[in-house]
């Protein structure tokens, strides 16, 4: 499963919606605000059931949240939670649950802006947590990563920030049969968030190697 809770400034919390381990998740920080990028698929099993999932919906964490905040403005100091609080606190939640044999079995992706500086962060469904310039869930670990990683520099625009993002969707989207074509991005800044509605990448499929993958394989298969 996957989840995503955008923070902006410690004021505003959303969450995705359950889904499959495999979901694609690609998230990175620019000048002054975070980007997100997620396909809309939900499996299950090995069975794409779900096509058109917006990540927006509360779930379980969300009660965690909730606690958290409450707790925070009954303090009435004048101190808000920022991003980086609120992803030391689902690190313990999640280690928590996993001392208790009773994970919650998703990975948590946070996105926030705080005094003018962005913060991607993860957590994993073990509690394992770090932050970075970007960071990915699923199969982008694998295949969005070297991308980010050779694409993303601190000052990129948000119009090139959206086309790296693009970039490793569509990969992603070649390489995982389970992927979805239909994407949102949301883009995290102090003013607020902003999530994109659907849409589709152009996507071309003549690539010879497409044709006859197992061409040069080797082995009895």
């Amino acid at each position: 499963m996957t989840f995503t809770i955008p923070i902006d400034n410690g004021d505003s919390v959303n969450n995705a919606e359950a889904d499959s381990q495999r979901k694609l998740y690609n998230t990175f920080s620019f000048l002054y605000a975070v980007l997100m990028a997620s396909d809309m698929g939900g499996s299950y099993g090995s069975t794409l059931r779900y096509k058109n999932i917006e990540r927006r919906r509360l779930l379980e964490i969300h009660r965690y949240l909730d606690e958290l905040v409450l707790n925070d403005n009954m303090w009435d100091d004048g101190n808000s939670l920022g991003p980086k609080e609120v992803h030391n606190y689902l690190t313990r939640v999640m280690y928590n649950r996993r001392n208790k044999f009773n994970p919650l079995c998703n990975t948590l992706v946070l996105g926030g802006v705080n005094n003018g500086e962005s913060y991607p962060g993860m957590v994993s469904m073990i509690g394992v947590s770090f932050e970075d310039n970007h960071v990915a869930t699923g199969f982008g670990n694998h295949l969005a990563k070297p991308i980010l990683r050779d694409e993303w520099h601190a000052d990129v625009s948000f119009e090139d920030g959206v086309k790296v993002l693009e970039k490793c969707m569509c990969v992603l989207l070649y390489r995982d049969r389970s992927a979805i074509n239909k994407l949102q991005i949301a883009k995290i800044t102090e003013e607020g968030i902003t999530v994109s509605q659907p849409y589709s990448l152009k996507t071309f499929w003549e690539y010879k190697a497409f044709h006859n993958p197992t061409a040069g394989a080797e082995g009895s298969w």
